[in-house]
């Protein structure tokens, strides 16, 4: 009984701790106003939702102009990777339930931009990191991933930034955006794998 009590106790000292540098890290990137900058924030998280549509839709259609039938199979399986990320990160959303950090916290956190209803995790982040890893994927450039996975960091920052998300819920995005679209790419090539070949007897 006294290891459950000490466990449980050490739980909640640590789900503290956490929570505190939560708010600790978001406080220091959300204080001060700065108009202009926090305006481009604003724009550069907005510009997930076209992004959505431009990425696996600029693949589709290069890919049937050139006749690439990799590319036109890569603009599926991005929106594919978009579609999984989109369940899970909306289910954990309305499972944990966990308000907005201006919410919680209105004396520490100010709010910029307009909002649905819970924080955890961030889907403009998870949109973000499905994107860049589905570009990374299907192009296997680094100077494609660098500027993809950058634009996806911003997007991030800009979330917690405009007081939207805490730090965790941001770093959850980033991992549900980025494993939502491996596992799409990985399942792709576990069902198209060369089947072995079956020797007859002579």
């Amino acid at each position: 009984m006294k290891a459950i009590i000490r466990f449980v106790f050490a739980c909640s000292v640590f789900c503290a701790s956490a929570q505190n540098a939560d708010i600790d890290l978001l406080t220091d990137i959300n204080a001060r106003n700065y108009p202009q900058w926090d305006k481009g924030m604003d724009y550069t998280s907005s510009s997930v939702y076209p992004a959505m549509v431009a990425v696996p839709g600029t693949m589709l259609i290069t890919g049937l102009a050139t006749g690439n039938k990799d590319l036109q199979r890569s603009a599926i399986k991005t929106g594919i990777g978009l579609g999984v990320n989109t369940l899970i990160t909306t289910g954990l959303k309305y499972g944990v339930n966990r308000p907005r950090p201006y919410e919680t916290y209105p004396a520490l956190v100010i709010k910029r931009t307009s909002t649905g209803p819970y924080s955890f995790p961030s889907g403009h982040t998870s949109y973000a990191f499905s994107l860049a890893t589905s570009a990374t994927l299907a192009t296997k450039k680094w100077y494609v991933a660098v500027p993809c996975y950058l634009y996806a960091g911003t997007v991030g920052y800009s979330r917690m930034r405009l007081g939207a998300h805490y730090p965790s819920d941001v770093l959850t995005g980033a991992l549900l955006g980025i494993g939502s679209s491996w596992l799409v790419w990985k399942l792709d090539k576990w069902m198209n794998r060369p089947k072995p070949a079956v020797s007859r007897p002579e």
